[in-house]
């Protein structure tokens, strides 16, 4: 019983931490990589190639914009099946009339 507590303890925890996240606008580097659900290594791999928007003041600690990085995870959306038939019909209509 006092296991099953603690458990549903842990897991309200780290849904309070996971809603502080959505609360602020600027996040450190742990906080990054817990938002983003990737480790360390490879945020530090991403910053380092500047492959994702961040902040370095004073040339040592890392922070992250979240509205950014919601951006930075959009981009290159793969487009689903549906959609590129519908763009490959619509295609064929517009050439078959010239």
């Amino acid at each position: 019983m006092d296991e099953i507590i603690l458990n549903e303890l842990k897991e309200l925890r780290k849904l309070i931490i996971d809603q502080n996240l959505l609360k602020k606008d600027v996040l450190n580097f742990s906080e990054a990589c817990q938002y983003l659900d990737i480790s360390e290594s490879h945020l530090y791999k991403l910053t380092s190639r500047k492959q994702i928007p961040h902040f370095c003041p004073q040339g040592k600690k890392l922070y992250f914009n979240r509205h950014e990085m919601d951006n930075w995870l959009q981009q290159n959306r793969q487009i689903s099946n549906d959609e590129i038939e519908k763009q490959a019909t619509d295609y064929l209509i517009q050439n078959r009339r010239k």
